[in-house]
């Protein structure tokens, strides 16, 4: 009976050693894995290390990594840093980088804003934008070709001659139109925006003393037929 109480006795005192070397092991791994662990970190640090920064961050901030030479160092932010995004659960809010073509993105399949060479287009980062679109190299991004618009033409201009209104039989007139859109790079190019056709007046003299109303105009002469057009600068 004694025996059986001894025997006993040493299996629960091994067993006791055993699970005290077995928490000493676990404590001695963690010290590697967070040497000098705190709990009083600043910087919005909830807990923290010398060596790797922060662990883990306070509530609604974000946990990322910043490469401190050949390390890394946890630090926690209100937003993340361009060319980041951030993730929320409940157990830690972390910045995850954007894809290798992204400059900024609202997550991991959504580009907001494309690095040197790539044009953005519906969250996609590409090296040339898709048929029926061209690239604009001012804003970075894939748009719809644009098309020259002009306005309606004016009313024909009076029948004149050398600038003048008076003294001749035949002259020409002349009507223009406005841009109201400019062509993008692909986009069709604008018509002309001034037509002059010939005109025949029934001559009259110049009031005695004058020699006629003399009016500037700068166009494009354009000689019309029933067969052709052609043009005389």
């Amino acid at each position: 009976m004694h025996l059986r109480l001894i025997s006993w006795f040493f299996i629960i005192l091994n067993f006791m050693e055993y699970i005290g070397s077995q928490n000493a092991s676990r404590g001695r791994r963690q010290r590697r894995m967070h040497p000098n662990v705190s709990q009083g970190c600043q910087g919005g640090c909830a807990t923290c290390s010398d060596y790797n920064g922060c662990l883990s961050c306070k509530p609604r901030l974000f946990f990322v990594l910043e490469r401190n030479g050949m390390r890394q160092i946890g630090v926690c932010l209100s937003s993340c840093p361009s060319g980041y995004y951030g993730t929320r659960s409940p157990d830690i809010n972390k910045c995850t980088k954007c894809k290798a073509d992204c400059d900024t993105c609202f997550n991991k399949n959504f580009c907001t804003k494309c690095k040197n060479g790539f044009y953005l287009h519906l969250g996609k980062c590409l090296d040339t934008c898709p048929e029926g679109l061209e690239a604009n190299n001012h804003t970075m991004e894939c748009a719809s070709i644009v098309h020259c618009e002009a306005s309606e033409w004016s009313p024909w201009s009076p029948c004149m001659k050398k600038g003048k209104t008076c003294g001749f039989k035949r002259g020409t007139e002349t009507r223009v139109r406005e841009i109201i859109q400019h062509p993008s790079a692909k986009g069709n190019l604008c018509p002309p925006t001034s037509e002059t056709r010939k005109c025949v007046v029934q001559r009259k003299k110049c009031p005695k003393g004058e020699r006629g109303t003399t009016i500037e105009v700068k166009h494009i002469v354009c000689v019309f037929s029933s067969h052709n057009l052609t043009q005389y600068e």
